[in-house]
């Protein structure tokens, strides 16, 4: 929480106090949604209510829409029917959407129960709608101009219907409900007269998304071709809805924080970290935690099957952990970049064995580099300034081919899995770090002990 909206809050609880309301109100009337929202969030559950009711009504809403879900819940608790009927009537089709599939079923209950019929019946259609697809993220709120309108029709019927629409600058310009093409506001008011028909001032050459299209894929047509809004039609090409920007800004925030989870080995959460309990955090943690425990039990059993080798060559012990870490985090390096070119859209699974040619060429340089840096390392090092007299140059070679070997495989493999795991069907963010180093640490050690019983045992 910024220093601003402390300072903020300490004084609303002041104001409060001292039953300042008409002062209380003043402020908040100056303050955006967002800082409004995150001030909300802080206070106690006994103010939260008192505070919010002194909100003007469509700021109210603003408002609600920015706080989290736990704040919403407790108002909507708070609220009665005519207060939350208030709020709903206020808000867009897609954040009561958001608000809807946060809620418990008995809150879910009253706000439809509230809501208007046409709102009702918008928010049930968006609900069917596959989660994390674009049905399931756009509102039915648009400004929709039928093809025999001219510029003064247009411009009548936005001002008529534009009030209640989540954006009215990109206007659909439809024909029995199917979609046309888009025309601009700017482009109907800077017309030369109001008889020219929309339907030459109508871009036709549009971008669009299918209802079931995966919201991670329309966070990219955003960034892409930089759209404030995106139209979203059905199978036969009837507009259905639109996605805003700031819901797809919603996207991509959403999605980066998911695969940021599970490349950290997590189960991703809906949660902000200060809101999660501790309960929260162990249940997100402890499934990988526990796979990744009982897939290293490959390293345990790798180990124990050479322990004949090592028990003749002990030295050779001392160089696990250093080859099973350079194997790891050359594997990451490698899954990490392939991810992100895979989020990004700049990589498909055709492109694997270009990727592959890539990555082995920057596996061989690595390998080069620091199996040259590793022997003069183990010969200065471990044999010189250390005095480990068992080391010696055909040790430290083994260990260096080793390394050489295990640094080309992991790159092979972290580049690989990630484009095999998106082609059929998994995220890709789950052939991360953990995962990856788990499987090259197994690998590494049979690379290294192969190694050792062809050339020294």
């Amino acid at each position: 929480m910024s220093e601003l909206n402390i300072v903020l809050e300490n004084t609303l609880k002041k104001l409060l106090e001292e039953r300042k309301y008409l002062s209380i109100k003043d402020v908040l009337s100056t303050m955006n949604p967002s800082d409004i929202a995150a001030i909300l969030d802080e206070v106690s559950q006994q103010q939260l209510p008192k505070i919010f009711r002194l909100l003007p009504k469509e700021l109210a809403a603003e408002t609600f829409v920015e706080m989290d879900s736990d704040s919403q819940e407790l108002l909507i608790q708070s609220f009665s029917d005519s207060e939350l009927k208030l709020v709903i009537d206020e808000l867009y089709v897609d954040d009561a959407v958001d608000i809807v599939e946060e809620m418990p079923a008995n809150v879910v209950r009253r706000i439809l129960e509230q809501a208007a019929p046409d709102m009702r019946k918008d928010i049930n259609q968006i609900l069917r709608y596959p989660e994390d697809s674009a049905g399931s993220v756009m509102t039915t709120e648009y400004v929709s101009l039928s093809s025999n309108y001219n510029v003064g029709q247009a411009i009548e019927h936005i001002r008529r219907t534009g009030y209640d629409r989540e954006t009215i600058y990109t206007c659909y310009v439809t024909e029995n409900r199917k979609l046309i093409g888009t025309v601009s506001v700017k482009d109907l008011l800077l017309a030369k007269d109001d008889s020219i028909k929309i339907l030459s001032l109508t871009q036709t050459n549009f971008i669009s998304v299918n209802t079931n299209t995966d919201q991670e894929e329309v966070a990219r047509i955003f960034a892409r071709y930089n759209l404030l809004a995106l139209p979203v039609v059905d199978s036969e090409g009837l507009i259905v809805g639109i996605i805003t920007v700031d819901d797809a800004m919603d996207v991509m925030e959403e999605e980066t924080t998911e695969d940021i989870e599970l490349m950290g080995g997590m189960m991703p959460s809906d949660k902000t970290y200060m809101k999660s309990s501790p309960i929260d955090i162990f249940r997100h943690r402890i499934p990988w935690l526990m796979i990744l425990m009982v897939s290293a039990t490959f390293t345990g059993l790798i180990i124990a099957g050479f322990e004949d080798a090592l028990s003749r060559m002990v030295v050779l012990t001392a160089f696990i952990p250093m080859l099973m870490d350079t194997g790891g985090n050359s594997g990451s390096q490698s899954s990490v970049t392939i991810i992100r070119a895979l989020s990004l859209g700049e990589v498909e699974f055709n492109d694997l064995p270009k990727i592959i040619t890539k990555e082995l060429a920057t596996a061989l340089l690595c390998a080069t580099v620091l199996s040259v840096l590793c022997f003069i390392k183990i010969m200065l090092v471990d044999r010189l300034l250390i005095g480990n007299t068992d080391i010696t140059a055909q040790v430290a070679l083994l260990v260096c081919i080793t390394m050489a070997a295990t640094i080309i495989v992991a790159k092979l493999i972290g580049c690989s899995l990630p484009v095999i795991a998106k082609k059929i069907g998994f995220d890709p963010a789950v052939m991360a770090s953990p995962f990856i180093t788990t499987i090259v640490d197994a690998l590494s050690l049979l690379i290294y002990f192969s190694i050792t019983k062809a050339i020294l045992l």
